[in-house]
Order: C-alpha cells, then sequence, then structure tokens
C-alpha cells in the first residue's frame, strides 16, 4: 500500500493522477476512505480481471434517509414507507483500475473523478459496475460516525468480516 500525498486542495481525479509514478504496470484499488463496507475485496477483484476492461466501480442500491410518501392529486397520504430501498445504484467508492485509466485524468487540480474521467470511461465502455449485495454506509457526518460507532460498540458491525 502507498500513502501520498496528493495536495489539499487537488479534487479526486487529480488525486488519482498524481498516483501514477507509484503504480507499476497492472492494477490498482482506489477508495475514497469514507465509506464502511464489506465489500469482499479479492471478489472484487477477480471481477474486474474477469470483465478485462479498464475501471470497475463498485455501487449498492442505496436505503433512502428518509421516509417516503404516496400522495394523491389532493395531498391525501396514500402510504408510508420508512426509509426504503429506492431505485438505481450509486457509487460506494471502491475502484480497481488497470494503469490505462491514467490517460482518463489530466493534471487539472479541479479533474474531479466523478466528472469527465468516469463518464468518458462509461462513454468508452471501459467501466463495469460491480454489484455490492451487502453493508455499505457513508461516514460523512456526525451523526453518520455516531451510528457507525454504535454498531462498533455493540458488536453489530456487520464490516468486521476478520476474526
Amino acid at each position: 500500500m502507498t500513502l501520498a500525498d496528493t495536495g489539499l486542495d487537488a479534487m479526486t481525479g487529480k488525486r488519482i493522477k498524481v498516483v501514477q509514478p507509484y503504480v507499476d504496470e497492472g492494477t490498482f484499488m482506489v477508495t475514497y476512505g469514507d465509506g464502511v463496507s464489506d465489500v469482499d475485496l479479492t471478489a472484487l477483484l477477480a471481477f474486474h480481471k474477469a470483465h478485462g476492461k479498464l475501471a470497475t466501480v463498485t455501487t449498492v442500491k442505496p436505503i433512502s434517509r428518509f421516509g417516503v410518501l404516496d400522495l394523491a392529486a389532493s395531498g391525501a397520504v396514500t402510504g408510508f414507507d420508512e426509509k426504503p430501498q429506492i431505485d438505481g445504484w450509486i457509487n460506494v467508492g471502491f475502484f480497481v483500475f488497470e494503469r490505462g485509466v491514467f490517460d482518463y485524468f489530466s493534471d487539472d487540480p479541479n479533474c474531479t473523478l466523478e466528472q469527465e474521467p468516469l463518464q468518458r470511461l462509461a462513454r468508452d465502455g471501459q467501466l463495469v459496475a460491480y454489484r455490492h449485495p451487502g453493508f455499505f454506509y457513508a461516514m460523512d457526518t456526525y451523526r453518520e460516525l455516531k451510528y457507525l460507532n454504535n454498531l462498533w460498540d455493540t458488536g453489530a458491525a456487520p464490516w468486521k468480516v476478520w476474526r
């Protein structure tokens, strides 16, 4: 594992471009570091190797933070579902890349992984999604930190997969 200082002002794409000199030929993994998950990294890597493209993004079906209402035209609530799993898939920030992916990144400090690089990879047919069926939770707020710490403290942390 290499920890590289990419600077305080670099966006996510520029940060990946900065590590290019540290990446030998072959495959490497990237994560944002603010998501907690039980992603099986061995299975993720095997999936990536099997499809032969430049990039794999890990994805999950998200859970709504809020209750979702079904409304009639009159405004009457006809249904209520507390924090349901919602349609669509989200990027959870566990990536596998081949070295050729660096061609999709620029040296511009404003290069953002989630914009031009991933959009171009998708357009070029070089981005494949690994559908993770397990646990994922973002830790972006104090509320999320408290929730994840409580899971850990009570022995209910689904991401603790080692013994």
